[in-house]
């Protein structure tokens, strides 16, 4: 079993930075795939980056140059660096384990990111 715990979300005004993080609990699989999907108000849940155990990142249109995915293997975490944040970056973020073996993806609970203008 995978369980994620996320934080460091919260309040920025438009230019600012965040960092979140992703604690990850229970054993990755090397060909398990992480990431953060982010959900406006109304909108849907979308893709905001993954990253492979062996180091391949991935990355929205929308967040490229701006965000970046990391993930520290000795203490399971990954990691969403946000810099030029703008208020279209505001909803909640969630961190994403897929087991591609099981098709199986496992959820965090999220964190409200909100961009003030």
């Amino acid at each position: 079993q995978v369980q994620l715990v996320e934080s460091g979300g919260g309040l920025v005004q438009a230019g600012g930075t965040l960092r979140l993080s992703c604690d990850i609990s229970g054993t990755i699989f090397g060909s398990d795939v992480m990431g953060w999907f982010r959900q406006a108000p109304g909108k849907q849940r979308e893709l905001v980056a993954t990253i492979r155990t062996f180091g391949t990142t991935n990355y929205a249109d929308s967040v490229k140059g701006r965000f970046t995915i990391t993930r520290d293997g000795a203490r399971n975490t990954v990691y969403l660096q946000m810099n030029s944040l703008q208020p279209e970056d505001t909803g909640v973020y969630s961190c994403n384990v897929y087991r591609v073996e099981w098709s199986k993806n496992y959820w965090g609970q999220g964190t409200q990111v909100t961009v003030s203008s």
